[in-house]
């Protein structure tokens, strides 16, 4: 008989493949199990320690105006070709958009050219009411829009930087960190210090080099760099990818909470806006569908560069959802079914 080993941190895939399965945690056993007693929430239990959300809890959108206007957007790929074809989306303040699809249908374009990463062939960019096409990366920052990069560590960090020189690598030109035109080492660090603390980013000490870290630590760098700025437009391209069970929870409950500031009670008591403006309108870009379902307010399905529908969660399913994503337009799925 021959036997083969697979190793995973995706539950369904383990379940779906496995007869018998070893949890492992801190490179020590923690459970051994016959997969047909097994769950996704038991195995998480196992892999993390303690009990885990695997859907995060939120309460219900309250979306504010449009933060992210995209018109007529047109981009092209890497190799010459349409990757993004006149693609039309408003992304509201308050409001968690995720767009689904299968992997090179646009996605990385669409963030990339958001981001400023990417040249516009065609079409317009808002943010905040702001025109941003085809501005520098650094303007559309300043404009009020953060974004964590699907290649975390090609676009996102640079390994050999310290922890603290990553969580400084877009803002160590401002003021607060510069004394007499050097940089003040003091603030940096106190600066540093705290986002490591807020954002759980499990490190041996600020010095200690970012490519070191686990992928889920080096993520939550990244989210603490770009959340800090308080971002109006969030684009969060494959947030969780590659990271464990505990960090893709952790990262889950921080963009909830960026989305919903309601909950932040700076922005209640002091009444420094009205909490609908002060809320982040995050784009989110995601190939596993258990994250686009327990996170989105509204599912936007691309195909080949273009917008199949948009469908709220609560209502449509993942069939429908799976159909979308195969190139069926949403008034297309009733002839379908």
């Amino acid at each position: 008989m021959l036997f083969r080993s697979f190793i995973s941190h995706k539950l369904h895939e383990v379940l779906a493949l496995s007869t018998r399965i070893t949890v492992l945690r801190n490179g020590a056993v923690t459970g051994e199990l016959q997969v047909e007693g097994a769950t996704r929430e038991s195995l998480a239990n196992l892999m993390v320690g303690r009990a885990v959300k695997l859907i995060p809890d939120k309460l219900p959108a309250e979306p504010g105006d449009v933060a992210l206007e995209i018109r007529d957007l047109t981009v092209m790929g890497d190799r010459g070709l349409t990757a993004v074809d006149d693609l039309d989306l408003d992304v509201h303040k308050g409001e968690i958009l995720c767009i689904a699809g299968v992997s090179g249908n646009g996605q990385r374009e669409l963030a990339e050219t958001v981001a400023g990463l990417r040249q516009v062939e065609s079409g317009t960019i808002k943010v905040d009411g702001l025109d941003v096409t085809g501005a520098l990366p650094r303007e559309i920052r300043e404009a009020g829009l953060a974004y964590v990069p699907e290649e975390r560590m090609r676009e996102g960090a640079i390994g050999d930087f310290t922890v603290w020189e990553n969580l400084l690598l877009i803002d160590h030109a401002s003021s607060d960190y510069l004394k007499r035109g050097l940089f003040d080492f003091g603030a940096i660090k106190d600066h540093s210090g705290e986002l490591v603390e807020a954002f759980d980013v499990r490190t041996p000490s600020l010095e200690t080099s970012t490519g070191s870290l686990s992928g889920g630590n080096i993520q939550k760098l990244i989210l603490a760099r770009e959340l800090s700025a308080s971002p109006t437009v969030l684009v969060a391209s494959q947030p969780t990818r590659g990271v464990d069970i505990g960090a893709a929870e952790y990262i889950h409950r921080r963009l909830i909470d960026k989305r919903n500031v309601l909950s932040d009670a700076e922005f209640i008591q002091q009444k420094l806006v009205d909490y609908r403006t002060a809320r982040t309108a995050i784009l989110m870009i995601s190939e596993d569908l258990d994250e686009v379902f327990g996170l989105a307010d509204r599912i936007a399905v691309i195909y080949e560069g273009r917008i199949m529908g948009i469908v709220d969660p609560k209502v449509a399913t993942r069939e429908q959802v799976g159909l979308m994503m195969a190139g069926v337009a949403s008034d297309q799925l009733d002839d379908v079914g």
